[in-house]
């Protein structure tokens, strides 16, 4: 069971930060998550209205099922706001020899580039391994500076590419991997 938690002191209050499992009651958290940081990362890179329609489509009702489909969801949740999550499970690509893969991990853009990222994929990848996947591959569209240059530097290897379109656009993606 993931549950780190970190403090941070600020003018004499403390606010708990903490990575955890995802729970129905954070549906809406991750909901408001995920349309900002989406609108963040696509934005100028997607079609407007592919990812207008893929925001949508991921409400509240949409989290809520896959909790309590047992999807494997941690989020990052800092003063009792949940402020990133990832999502992780098997690897969805059979010719890839790596056995767990991160589907997603966004973070609002307000808190990128100060390690919560990084705390957030390294404790997904334990996760992974605690539940018995050896090895991990992670996708991100090429034209997403900022997830290549993330995977990068945590050490991903480029080991395939691949496409996909929205609305017409071919866009190119790039596999992560991680022993």
């Amino acid at each position: 069971m993931v549950n780190r938690s970190l403090t941070m002191l600020k003018s004499m209050s403390t606010i708990a930060i903490d990575i955890r499992r995802a729970t129905p009651d954070d549906a809406s958290g991750i909901a408001e998550t995920h349309d900002t940081s989406w609108r963040h990362a696509y934005t100028g890179v997607l079609p407007h209205k592919s990812l207008d329609s893929m925001v949508r489509r991921r409400g509240v009702g949409w989290w809520e099922r896959a909790i309590r489909h047992s999807t494997n969801i941690l989020v990052l949740d800092i003063g009792e706001e949940i402020v990133g999550y990832v999502t992780l499970g098997p690897n969805r690509v059979s010719t890839l020899p790596f056995e767990g893969e991160i589907y997603e991990l966004y973070l609002k853009p307000e808190y990128q580039g100060v390690g919560f990222g990084k705390k957030l994929f390294s404790l997904a990848r334990r996760e992974l391994a605690r539940i018995g996947m050896k090895g991990c591959v992670v996708w991100a569209l090429e034209e997403n500076e900022n997830a290549v240059r993330f995977y990068s530097n945590a050490g991903g290897r480029d080991v395939a590419e691949g496409n996909e379109t929205f609305d017409g656009s071919l866009l190119k993606k790039i596999a992560f991997a991680w022993n």
